[in-house]
């Protein structure tokens, strides 16, 4: 049984033996449970705490661990979309075991490994079938790029020669995770515990579903079967595993069964896109409008604070709760600060994107500020589409040569001059999400 570690009142620990408890103070649990720490006791190998029930009582801190961010892992022979001609004139005549791998060009979703062998460059189609990938014409499946290189660069088996050094790609590495990272970290749920049900929504890399976890409503995003998505969606929840706010969106943990499952905090009343049409004017209040605006602001003063550029801030991408609280949700895209998108040829919505992330694909808080801005109209515009009346294919231009949108009706002035600092064209001269906090719990205050 492992030492007690010190635990600090909101710390989320998970269990890693049943406990069933002596007396009526005790708060029993089962192993994988998750429970949040509410205080310590004079015995250290005691605390109180709470589950996601709200269940309360004390719990033995040997029984519990702490659960563990997840990091990413750079992959820096992963050369991308590079043709077959790219990899041979950047390996040619270099030494025997410099490889490199590249996204195939001719099977969306597969992979091609190069490698140079006595004066050439040979070639391996790296298939994904069932989230899983394997070399074509090997015996070993390998749930990550990262493991199948970990394999080769310990045994040839079956390739040309054994993988020695990897050609490192310039300008910046992808990355990838390791589904037993969060296996070891405290993340993995039991499939069995988990009921799925009706379809809430559609993503890019996969459905998502109202369900129950041991009983409690939670959000569930199932996987499409997909490698390339397996791993954006691993890198989502890894960086869900390292932050926590009451305004993000939160992770319980990850299901892999048949395929990945993220299950998250569930949020009653939907997007908040969709919360301020269905209700509009007659029902959403000025308090509820500053609210929405200061709980977005929050979030992301939060990310801001850790250096994370959100990218794909809207208010689609803003969830409310039962008690009417917003949550920044989606992260998708997010990432941090000096991560390069143009690696990965991602495609962003021009009306909520700044103008220098559409130009140059530079993304950073300031560019978040930009869409915030954009966040902040919908909001005081009861959920319009931005820039009405102008086509699509003419928002950037009419931006880039000053045009910003005009102020909602009856939107307050003091939000509306916050819009117009968001949408400054330098994004030195944006302000910052912390100072837009405090302007806007001022607003807050004398809200009624």
């Amino acid at each position: 049984m492992p030492m007690a570690e010190i635990w600090q009142p909101g710390q989320e620990v998970v269990a890693v033996y049943d406990f069933k408890g002596t007396t009526k103070e005790d708060l029993p649990f089962c192993k994988g449970d998750v429970l949040s720490i509410v205080k310590g006791t004079r015995d250290s190998n005691w605390y109180k705490a709470k589950k996601n029930s709200g269940e309360e009582g004390m719990i033995p801190a040997t029984y519990v661990q702490k659960r563990k961010e997840v990091s990413l892992h750079a992959m820096p022979w992963h050369h991308g979309t590079i043709s077959r001609q790219e990899a041979e004139d950047l390996l040619s005549g270099k030494p025997d075991g410099l490889f490199l791998i590249r996204d195939s060009m001719h099977f969306q979703g597969d992979y091609t490994l190069s490698v140079c062998c006595d004066n050439r460059v040979d070639h391996y189609r790296i298939l994904t079938r069932n989230n899983q990938l394997e070399v074509d014409g090997g015996e070993c499946t390998f749930d990550t790029l990262m493991s199948l290189v970990e394999h080769y660069m310990n045994d040839a088996d079956g390739l040309c020669t054994r993988l020695l050094m990897p050609l490192q790609k310039q300008g910046g590495s992808f990355f990838s995770v390791s589904p037993e990272d969060f296996e070891s970290g405290g993340w993995t749920l039991s499939f069995n515990e988990l009921t799925m049900g009706e379809l809430v929504g559609k993503g890019e890399f996969g459905d998502v579903h109202k369900g129950l976890f041991k009983g409690e409503p939670v959000a569930i995003k199932k996987l499409k079967d997909d490698n390339r998505a397996a791993q954006a969606f691993l890198q989502e929840a890894s960086l869900m595993t390292s932050v926590r706010h009451p305004n993000l969106v939160s992770l319980i943990g990850i299901v892999q069964e048949d395929t990945i499952y993220l299950v998250l905090e569930y949020m009653g009343k939907g997007n908040l896109v969709e919360y301020l049409r269905s209700r509009g004017r007659s029902v959403i209040t000025k308090k509820d409008q500053i609210n929405f605006a200061t709980d977005t602001c929050n979030g992301m003063s939060y990310l801001e604070t850790r250096k994370l550029v959100h990218r794909d801030l809207a208010a689609r991408n803003v969830l409310v709760n039962e008690e009417g609280t917003a949550k920044v949700s989606d992260f998708g895209l997010a990432n941090r600060i000096d991560y390069n998108p143009a690696q990965v040829g991602g495609k962003f919505p021009i009306k909520w994107t700044a103008p220098e992330s559409l130009r140059d694909n530079k993304f950073t808080s300031k560019s978040d500020m930009w869409s915030f801005g954009i966040l902040l109209w919908e909001i005081y515009s009861f959920g319009r589409v931005p820039y009405p009346r102008i086509p699509l294919s003419d928002v950037v231009m009419h931006v880039e040569r000053g045009y910003r949108m005009e102020a909602p009706e009856g939107c307050p002035p003091e939000i509306y001059q916050i819009m117009t600092d968001a949408w400054k064209k330098d994004p030195v001269t944006r302000p910052t999400f912390a100072a837009v906090l405090k302007r806007l719990q001022e607003l807050q205050s004398v809200t009624v």
